[in-house]
């Protein structure tokens, strides 16, 4: 039995009280993992009248889960007024955030969740990192190419080789040695977190058509073909490169565990197309288990009890079986 999750509320302002609480509701008709939520129990109260229990210590968690959703308190928000985001806001986000880390690391808690922030105020009070992904894996003590973002659907799963970055900026960011770092990572991950014990790994072109043998770029022919060839001289099972506009359907889909994108949008396109209510955004290549929605703090419906919950259902759900997984191995 695993230790329950922690899950870090996000921006105060935005929707993860609600997501969080809906999550709560749902606890039992979807089998969740006991869990706590770490911020301002009173963004959650804002915006939702359920039964709150509020913990000092992750050891009380699990037997307050099924009086009420657990709220471990880590700092004050400010004035919080959902839709309003602002830098006090931020600043009990990032405290949230790195709490519920410390708490993952120390074994308080099985694993982490991390709810959707606002980078354009975190931005204001001195982050600097592209996102919660490369937060975490630093904190974690992992280098930036062996942590690796994966966007997982009930039936795609897809790791972006380059992320928050200008497209512009792309190509001369791609090499043999991070599209390498990026497919051993992917490996690691499935085995260690899915039970996929010899994944497939689809890698897709960089250029339309895949390069058309060089006709139309050669980042293809100098770049993804020798990372492919060297992940394969390690034993693992990877092919490609494809053309990107037809790996996505469905028959395409059966044929590989996981597809390793270029850059953001053509990773992303696809699996918010096809589970933009129950996407998952999980960090491979880490000592502990991190999982988010794959969605952003939507300030535009907070407040108003409209958030959808599945892809918040679908994270603690997704954290749960892989550090159950990773406990059964140890």
């Amino acid at each position: 039995m695993i230790q329950p999750l922690a899950v870090s509320m996000g921006d105060p302002a935005g929707i993860g009280p609600e997501i969080i609480a809906k999550a709560w509701e749902r606890r039992a008709t979807r089998g969740l993992p006991p869990f706590f939520a770490v911020g301002d129990a009173r963004a959650v109260a804002k915006i939702w009248q359920g039964p709150v229990s509020v913990i000092r210590d992750p050891a009380e968690a699990a037997g307050a889960f099924d009086a009420g959703l657990p709220v471990l308190g880590v700092a004050d928000g400010g004035e919080i007024t959902p839709g309003s985001p602002d830098v006090e806001g931020a600043r009990c986000a990032l405290r949230a955030l790195e709490m519920s880390v410390g708490l993952v690391q120390s074994g308080a808690a099985g694993a982490l969740v991390t709810g959707p922030v606002s980078k354009a105020q975190l931005y204001q009070i001195g982050f600097s990192h592209p996102g919660q992904t490369e937060f975490v894996a630093e904190r974690c003590g992992i280098a930036g190419e062996n942590a690796v973002m994966m966007l997982a659907g009930p039936g795609l799963r897809v790791v972006p080789i380059t992320t928050h970055v200008p497209l512009a900026s792309v190509a001369g960011l791609l090499s043999i040695e991070l599209i390498a770092a990026k497919g051993r990572a992917t490996a690691r991950g499935l085995a260690r977190n899915f039970g996929i014990l010899n994944p497939r790994l689809a890698f897709a072109g960089f250029n339309p058509h895949a390069g058309e043998s060089g006709k139309i770029g050669r980042e293809e022919i100098d770049l993804i073909v020798p990372a492919i060839e060297l992940l394969r001289g390690e034993g693992i099972n990877a092919s490609g490169p494809f053309a990107a506009d037809t790996m996505f359907h469905d028959r395409a889909r059966d044929g590989y565990d996981a597809a390793l994108c270029c850059y953001h949008d053509q990773a992303l396109i696809p699996i918010k197309t096809l589970y933009f209510d129950d996407g998952v955004n999980i960090t491979l290549g880490l000592p502990i288990v991190r999982t988010s929605p794959d969605h952003g703090t939507a300030f535009g419906i907070a407040g108003k009890d409209v958030a959808e919950p599945g892809a918040m259902i679908a994270a603690l759900a997704m954290a749960g079986e892989a550090a159950t997984r990773r406990a059964a191995r140890a």
